[in-house]
């Protein structure tokens, strides 16, 4: 019974506070941690929130894009520069609030496929392995080829939608494009 009381005690998220001097103190743990561990967080899955000291700010999407930020100054980007030119272009657009959702959907079906993928593998050995290794890129590319026609359709469609409302949001106040 001990157990429930004290999990019962233990905030369900995950506070951290930024300070002034940029330190990030976890109040979990008590301790200052670095940008570095709360990349770890994320990578464990761990709930957190980061709030700024003095005000209580939410800063927890700014932390995040500062991960970001550093993985992509790191060597290995995973963004190209067209595709960050894209992602900034929508800013603005009437589209925008459905490319973040959209993005949100895709990376989330990417991580689920990645999930099973892993599950499945526990059972491969390591000959099975290395010859899916071996397989891999043709496969990938394969997979990731039809995935991104599919998501290009999906968009072209939203893209239309989005078109067609305008027009006709437009069209009821007596002006045209």
């Amino acid at each position: 019974m001990q157990n429930k009381k004290v999990s019962a005690a233990k905030p369900a998220q995950r506070v951290i506070k930024k300070y002034p001097n940029r330190r990030l103190y976890d109040t979990d743990t008590s301790t200052y941690i670095t940008l570095a561990e709360v990349k770890q967080l994320v990578m464990d899955s761990e709930s957190f929130v980061v709030r700024d000291a003095k005000t209580n700010d939410d800063l927890t999407r700014s932390i995040l894009l500062q991960i970001i930020l550093e993985e992509e100054a790191g060597g290995a980007p995973m963004f190209s520069e067209a595709a960050l030119g894209n992602l900034i272009r929508f800013y603005g657009h009437a589209a925008q609030g459905f490319m973040g959702s959209y993005l949100e959907k895709n990376v989330q079906a990417f991580t689920d496929i990645q999930t099973k993928l892993a599950e499945q593998s526990k059972s491969v050995t390591p000959e099975m392995w290395a010859q899916f290794m071996s397989m891999q890129n043709p496969l990938v590319q394969g997979m990731m080829g039809n995935y991104v026609e599919q998501s290009k359709t999906v968009l072209e469609k939203m893209q239309e939608q989005v078109q067609k409302q305008t027009e006709q949001m437009l069209g009821a106040f007596g002006l045209k494009r």
